[in-house]
């Protein structure tokens, strides 16, 4: 029922109850020892992504883009959920 997790420069041992025991190389994301759910490798990249950029601004940076490509050079847009029905 647990598991040694590594990944960010940590290794630790978490709870995989929630998610069940996995195949060797499957990303999960954790929160306090536990494993929530089980993540695509696409997936996994993004959030690490978002990690990067969190500690280059913790850092004091602003060259954010490079991490997030997709978001790089065009103007943000409000889901549809959130958009006003003017």
């Amino acid at each position: 029922e647990t598991a040694v997790c590594e990944g960010r420069g940590a290794r630790e041992r978490i709870n995989c109850l929630l998610v069940g025991l996995q195949p060797t190389g499957t990303w999960v994301l954790t929160f306090q020892g536990a494993a929530l759910r089980v993540l695509e490798p696409d997936e996994a990249a993004e959030t690490n992504a978002a990690h990067d950029a969190l500690a280059v601004v913790l850092a004091g940076g602003t060259d954010v883009d490079a991490l997030f490509p997709d978001l790089a050079g065009r103007e943000p847009e409000l889901p549809p959920h959130l958009r006003g029905s003017r």
